[in-house]
Formats: C-alpha cells, structure tokens, sequence
C-alpha cells in the first residue's frame, strides 16, 4: 500500500512510519522539514518538502497514493495559548487539513481514504459522563479546534473517499510526551495527580495507539469518528498512584487547578478536563486493544525505559 504522511516525526507519527515500513508498505513523508525527517524516519521510500499552504507544489503525489494519513499540527501543549500561538495551531491544523482535502478532489486518481489526528479534547470537560463517539462536543478552545478540524476532513466524503477522524486520547509511551513529563516529579519524590484528582484520564499506550491507526487503513468500513483509548479510564489520582506504585515513588502530592491556570493560563482547562471515553466503535468491531490496564501498560513502558 502507498501512504502518505504528515508529521511523521511526531510521537504517534515516528511509531506509525517505523510499523508501515515493517510490515512492507510504501511510506511517502510529507514534511516541513525533509531532511530532518530523513534522520528522524531513515527508511522512508519518498520525502517530500511539504508547504501546506501551497498545494499545487505537492498536490500531484496524491495521485495514486492507496491512502493519506494527517498528523501534523502545531504542539497543542507546547506552549501557553496566546493569541499568537492558538493562531498558529488553527493555521497549521485547519489550513493544512483544508487544502489536503482540497488537493484530493482535485487528484487525478486520489486516495482511497484519509485518515486524521483529532482528540478526545473534541468533548471538552464532561465530569462524569460515559463519553461515546456520538457525544456532544465541548465549547471550549480545544473542542471547537477539533470539530472544526473533522469538519474540513469530512469534505473528501462528496468525492467518495473513506475519512475517518482519530481522537486520540493521552498517548504514554517512553519516547516522549505527556508521561515523560509526569516522571519528572516522581522522580524527585513530589509525584501526584493534577487538580483535584477526580476527573478522569483517557490514556492509550503507545502500540495501541499505532494499531488503531493501522485498523482504521486496512478496515473498509471503518468510517468518521473514532474514539482511540484504553476502555478503561482511571481518575487522575488513581493513575498517579499507580504510577506512584510502579516507580517505587509516593504519589501523595497535588497540583491544583488554579496553579495550573497561573503557569499554563488557558491550557490548564483541557489539561485537567474530566473525559471518561469510551471507544466503543472500536470495540464493537472487535478491535483487540493489547494494553487495557493501566498497571500493565506502565510496566511495560517502563521495563522499555529501564531496558
């Protein structure tokens, strides 16, 4: 199969081209950056320089391509949301998904299906709610970001292309993102939840993660929205204290909400938002995940740390 990706040298992106290349498809890289993608993924058939915002340069390897799988986008935690930078993550998001779908009408033999990153952030903060795919969106930043998002992708359905939208929930994995940062106060024996440590936490280890995505590419009729993470959500208290219990480290300690909001400001919300997901498209197409447990999952990325 011939694929094409954008951010590729992301957390999921990096994994997902290392499995495709594997298994013996034909992976063409999309990348701001190429020759920095050449050392991030050195095994790629094609890369391509890749300026979202000029599609005629690129449109053209579209054509013939089995299928297109979008990643990339601007660190939505990477730095405090100001203007500026919730500008750029608009931009780099929905500016690029809008003309991807735009060069695939205008292919002269487009891909059979598109695949987009979105997140479980599209809910916004649910408390308690059991959150389904059919789950009403947020009306936060994040949530409105994500909604729109899908909507740009949804368009290469007039033009008979298969478009499904991955909300991702909190990828773990021992190569980078959200847990390599919460090691770093267990690590200094000051671990503990975000918040008041009630909300709940949609987490998906890494390799599970990548499946999904894989599942999405090779199942037909797999189609719009799916809800990618573990079905079985903990508490933040109670992901810290099991993370707490796998690192030999006291989880005893809190970050409450309103300090969140002094050194992050808006970001604070969708970091300690409550979404307790469900990915029940998925497990009603039998999609066997290899992580559900939490304890297992941590064991696993850290005995990978350790090793």
């Amino acid at each position: 199969m011939k694929i094409i990706i954008t951010g590729a040298t992301g957390l999921i992106g990096k994994k997902l081209c290392q499995t495709l290349i594997k298994r013996g498809d034909e992976v063409i890289v999309f990348s701001r950056n190429s020759a920095f993608a050449r050392i991030k993924i050195p095994n790629a058939n094609k890369y391509i320089e890749w300026d979202y915002s000029n599609p005629s340069a690129w449109q053209n390897e579209l054509s013939n391509a089995d299928a297109v799988i979008h990643l990339a986008g601007a660190n939505l935690f990477g730095r405090r949301w100001n203007s500026s930078y919730k500008k750029n993550i608009l931009e780099s998001r929905i500016v690029s998904t809008k003309n991807l779908a735009e060069a695939i009408k205008n292919s002269s033999n487009p891909p059979a299906i598109l695949i987009t990153s979105s997140a479980v952030g599209y809910y916004g903060d649910k408390l308690d709610e059991i959150i389904y795919e059919t789950s009403l969106p947020g009306n936060d930043f994040l949530a409105a970001l994500c909604k729109r998002l899908e909507e740009e992708a949804s368009a290469v359905e007039k033009y008979n292309v298969r478009r499904v939208s991955i909300r991702t929930g909190v990828v773990l994995s021992n190569e980078g993102g959200a847990l390599k940062q919460m090691l770093i106060p267990f690590e200094f024996f000051v671990g503990g939840s975000i918040g008041n440590g009630k909300q709940w936490f949609p987490w998906i280890h890494i390799n599970d993660i990548v499946r999904i995505y894989l599942f999405a590419l090779d199942n037909n009729i797999i189609k719009g929205a799916i809800n990618a993470a573990s079905p079985n959500p903990v508490t933040m208290k109670n992901f810290a204290k099991i993370l707490g219990k796998n690192l030999h480290r006291p989880s005893v300690f809190s970050i409450p909400k309103f300090a969140l909001r002094i050194f992050l400001g808006e970001v604070a919300g969708a970091a300690a938002a409550s979404q307790r997901i469900y990915p029940k498209k998925l497990i009603d197409m039998d999609f066997k995940f290899e992580f559900k447990d939490l304890d297992e999952a941590l064991r696993d990325l850290l005995k990978q740390k350790k090793d």
